[in-house]
């Protein structure tokens, strides 16, 4: 009979995490308990930590996915190219063609900003005496930072490129650069000068062959009720269910000429303080997002209008053990490395409270 291999039975024995939580609470990392019946302290908080940090990014960041996204590998910018209006003419029977009418190109580069991070201290004892999770609600507002960040940073790109001529002058150009509407003065809440300001907008953006997908308009929550509550129904999105029941809510707002309709904190003219709308450029910004938005009053724009370039998306990183034995706790920090710039100005409209 074969004798049993004992040296196998050990070599297949392994502590459980269980048995770590109080001893040593970094056994369930350190001894690779990443699967998910682990449950090792610290692993799970981790797990759990990351998820509430994307999940309030993503539902937090209003410009995400409106404009164009890249990402950025290998490098510290990215090049667009832009192409002009080409021409047609009558062929002279007997002559070559050459393919001569090249459009006319221009360039845009975009830069990577300096990284961005949100952070957070998170006490041991804290954690062990306060009666709710510290590291959840923490998770909630890195994200939170982190989406405001990036949104503040799209609007001002975008309204200055409302204000840019396009890049491509060439004949048979040039090509159609950005446009302003005024709504008049003190009139960023009249819900019939936003109603009208719609219109003109896909007026001017269907004569400057701007394609109808992907058209947004991003307002403040006042504007946004503005219209909820005094314009007719017909701007309302049946989807949400019976009319009333839109107004009630305060949500269904859909589109008004074929823009969709967003609302958000994080607009130019939303800023408060002595210095209100006015925006200066700040270390670390390797694009320029300053600029005076004192009569701003929304955004309407197609997604060509900007681009972002990420080098580095929405991600968590703790510190190990050494770290937590020294301070008795963990840092843990939420960061981004990306970059906005304008792109095709004819895509994008901003609104301005001014005669």
């Amino acid at each position: 009979m074969t004798a049993p291999n004992v040296g196998s039975a050990v070599n297949n024995t392994r502590p459980t995490p269980f048995g770590s939580i109080n001893s040593s609470p970094q056994l369930a990392l350190s001894q690779g308990y990443q699967d998910s019946a682990a449950t090792g302290k610290y692993a799970l908080y981790l797990k759990l930590f990351s998820g509430e940090m994307f999940k309030a990014y993503e539902s937090n960041c209003i410009a995400k996915g409106t404009i164009q996204n890249r990402t950025l590998r290998n490098g510290k910018s990215m090049q667009f190219i832009f192409t002009g209006r080409m021409q047609a003419a009558y062929h002279t029977p007997g002559t070559p063609i050459l393919g001569g009418g090249d459009p006319p190109v221009a360039e845009k580069t975009i830069i990577m900003d300096d990284l961005l991070i949100s952070s957070a201290f998170i006490y041991d004892l804290d954690e062990t005496l306060a009666h709710y999770s510290l590291r959840s609600e923490i998770s909630k507002k890195i994200g939170h930072a982190l989406a405001e960040a990036y949104d503040k940073k799209v609007f001002r790109t975008i309204a200055k490129a409302a204000r840019e001529a396009h890049p491509v002058t060439a004949a048979p150009g040039p090509e159609p650069g950005g446009s302003v509407i005024r709504l008049g003065a003190n009139n960023q809440y009249n819900a019939q000068s936003l109603v009208d300001s719609f219109f003109e907008a896909a007026s001017i953006l269907d004569e400057k062959n701007v394609p109808r997908d992907g058209r947004t308009a991003v307002l403040s929550p006042r504007q946004y009720y503005a219209l909820v509550s005094q314009v007719d129904s017909n701007i309302l999105n049946r989807d949400f269910g019976n009319n009333q029941g839109n107004l009630n809510s305060g949500e269904g707002l859909y589109e008004i000429a074929g823009i969709s309709i967003k609302r958000s904190n994080n607009l130019p003219f939303m800023l408060q303080g002595s210095n209100s709308g006015s925006v200066a450029r700040v270390d670390g910004e390797n694009n320029d997002y300053s600029g005076d938005f004192r009569t701003h009053a929304g955004l309407i724009y197609q997604k060509d209008c900007a681009g972002v370039v990420e080098g580095i998306g929405p991600s968590v990183q703790t510190t190990g053990a050494d770290v937590k034995t020294m301070y008795q706790g963990d840092i843990i920090v939420g960061r981004l490395a990306m970059g906005v710039g304008t792109l095709n100005p004819a895509c994008a409209i901003e609104l301005q409270a001014a005669a």
